[in-house]
């Protein structure tokens, strides 16, 4: 079933070039995410209305909430995916300590979607620039506590995609979930969420390919997986970037619903609020057409939707 646009609203902030990376703080009751290529972090009370904003020092790809010794009230801050690597900020606004170096060149590739997983250890796959080849991989970090290793360093998990995208878990934490946007792919893995130990792949949902000479406006192309979220009974919405809507697939992979969007390459859900029933979703406007602009004028806002089911609250990188 396909809703109409107007159920959405947009946030009272700014425009994105590429707005990615969302989540809901439940500690903090603010919606985060990220502007790619305008190197900055957005929070936003949306009671008030009130954003901040704190550059970096390159493009981040994405950012999650974390958490000390993993006990709420411990210093927190964010796990942040930078163009070379993954730095921990202990505090909003704070210094930016490395994590663990990137394993790719920089100058070609950088650190795309990523998240923390439901035990605490934070994801990010990459984004190959020149797209000619699919170089991008996936991997993960380990840093909690209990982690015996000295110096945590970043873990292969997949590969053989172009850019990293879709990643997420299922509630029950035995499946991971991986996208790869140029070739319209959606992966999925069977997880063992203690060994960390990926299983049993599988095609979770082919997107037919963008049609030659297609341009935005025209009918018979219904854009490609980026980002995505579970809600509480597994079904996965993932963005789906030149087509102007989020689709809610469930378990298998079906369709359950077309949600049309106000903007044509929606990037990112993300479930928030006190229930956890409303839908954020970010959008971008970075190298598009003027005619697209115009009948999108919102584009690269973040916007939101009320569900009726409730997602996964966001998970948090332990350290």
């Amino acid at each position: 079933m396909r809703t109409n646009g107007p159920n959405w609203q947009a946030l009272a902030a700014p425009p994105c070039e590429l707005g990615e990376s969302p989540f809901w703080h439940p500690d903090e009751q603010m919606l985060y995410w990220i502007d790619i290529p305008g190197r900055q972090i957005h929070r936003c009370n949306v009671f008030m209305g009130t954003v901040q904003s704190w550059g970096m020092p390159s493009d981040p790809g994405s950012i999650a909430p974390a958490r000390t010794g993993g006990h709420k009230g411990d210093a927190s801050g964010l796990v942040i995916a930078l163009r070379d690597g993954i730095y921990r900020a202990r505090q909003w606004g704070g210094a930016l300590q490395r994590l663990a170096a990137a394993e790719h060149d920089p100058a070609t590739t950088r650190f795309n979607d990523g998240k923390a997983d439901p035990m605490g250890r934070f994801w990010a796959g990459t984004m190959y620039e020149p797209r000619d080849r699919a170089d991008a991989k996936l991997y993960s970090l380990d840093c909690r506590p209990d982690n015996a290793v000295e110096m945590p360093s970043l873990e292969f998990k997949a590969g053989d995609a172009t850019i990293a995208n879709g990643l997420a878990w299922s509630p029950d934490a035995a499946t991971v979930y991986w996208a790869d946007t140029t070739a319209h792919i959606i992966r999925a893995w069977d997880w063992n969420a203690r060994s960390n130990a990926m299983g049993r792949g599988r095609v979770f949902r082919q997107f037919p390919g963008k049609p030659d000479g297609w341009q935005a406006g025209m009918p018979g192309y219904g854009g490609r997986p980026d980002g995505a979220a579970v809600d509480v009974e597994g079904n996965y919405y993932v963005a789906m970037y030149e087509g102007a809507r989020v689709l809610k697939l469930s378990p298998s992979g079906e369709v359950l619903a077309d949600l049309a969007v106000p903007a044509q390459c929606p990037t990112m859900p993300c479930f928030g609020g006190d229930d956890l029933k409303t839908l954020y979703l970010t959008t971008a406007r970075q190298n598009r057409p003027a005619a697209e602009l115009h009948a999108y004028p919102d584009s690269g806002r973040v916007f939101s939707l009320r569900v009726d089911t409730p997602g996964l609250p966001v998970n948090f990188f332990l350290d």
